[in-house]
């Protein structure tokens, strides 16, 4: 915070750069220490692959998520939104962990519970400091305080949980979460007010994790990076006043993670059964489908991000 008081001499978006470079400095060298208190993955029994994670530090998002906080705090404006912001992330980081770090994955539901709860939270001191209003391509409309929140709430779960499920790739989420962040950065930048260096801090933090992340990683960021990733997005996406550009600005992640929740949605609650034989998350179905395309995992994350890229370019003729 001290440092952001220098942004009226040397300007806000140096500040900001100084932020990023902290805040993957700070980050490079929290992961290196490989804290003993993180757990280790034990690999997924029923995943093709899955015994190749064994062994790994699981939940490393822990890291990457105070990190970013303590960056933040001291190179960005605080506010009470903001503080309330901050809260909610860590917690959203601290239910991920801990899920991580449990002998036995916690249910659907309980995560679930978590998740309404925290969304319920942020919209409502959301709407108390922004309003409701919200920009529809070049549409200017007001709604109703209820509508604006059961609409908000449904995009910060969809949000978290469609990051979630596209993390299971090396690379792959958090490639994908930085090409949506910097979306928002150069389309509403002005919108996004103080939230543009609290964007770029993270940017810094993901990047150094990608250090230890990328094929063959020897880290996993865990539910605790992926879920506070897409809070973080979905928080964006209401700051812009757009928040509807979410659905182009993170399709990828719509696309790769929510398949697979619309399918268990529908068959569990209505006995519904569609895409029988399609894998989800689709990184799967691109990378174990040996008739039709069986990619590489660098192939996956590299097309993936090339297309998240096509969609963010169309969104800018589109919204900017």
């Amino acid at each position: 915070m001290f440092l952001s008081l220098l942004g009226n001499q040397i300007g806000a978006h140096r500040v900001a750069a100084i932020g990023f470079l902290v805040s993957w400095v700070f980050t490079f060298i929290a992961l290196n220490r490989r804290f003993s208190f993180l757990p280790l993955d034990q690999g997924k029994a029923f995943v093709e692959g899955g015994d190749q994670s064994k062994g790994k530090l699981r939940g490393v998002g822990l890291v990457i998520i105070i990190a970013f906080i303590v960056t933040g705090l001291l190179f960005a404006k605080v506010s009470p939104e903001y503080v309330i912001f901050l809260l909610l992330i860590f917690a959203v980081m601290m239910s991920g962990y801990l899920d991580d770090a449990s002998d036995t994955p916690w249910s659907d539901y309980k995560k679930g519970a978590i998740d309404l709860g925290i969304s319920i939270i942020y919209v409502v001191s959301f709407i108390h400091w922004n309003g409701t209003e919200i920009q529809f391509f070049h549409w200017t409309l007001t709604l109703h305080p209820l509508l604006y929140a059961i609409l908000g709430i449904i995009l910060i779960w969809v949000s978290i949980n469609v990051t979630n499920c596209t993390d299971g790739i090396d690379g792959l989420c958090t490639t994908l979460v930085i090409i949506t962040i910097g979306s928002f950065l150069v389309i509403f930048g002005k919108n996004l007010g103080n939230y543009v260096g609290y964007s770029v801090i993270l940017i810094g933090a993901m990047l150094a994790y990608l250090c230890f992340n990328t094929l063959p990683s020897t880290m996993l960021m865990g539910d605790a990076g992926s879920r506070a990733f897409g809070f973080f997005i979905a928080v964006l996406a209401m700051k812009s006043r757009h928040p509807f550009s979410f659905l182009l600005l993170a399709i990828v992640l719509i696309l790769d993670g929510g398949l697979g929740l619309a399918k268990i949605f529908l068959l569990r609650f209505l006995k519904i059964r569609i895409l029988a034989n399609t894998r989800t998350p689709l990184h799967d179905e691109v990378r174990k489908n040996q008739a039709n395309r069986n990619w590489s995992k660098t192939q996956i994350v590299f097309r993936f991000a090339i297309v998240q890229v096509m969609f963010s370019m169309l969104a800018y003729i589109l919204l900017a």
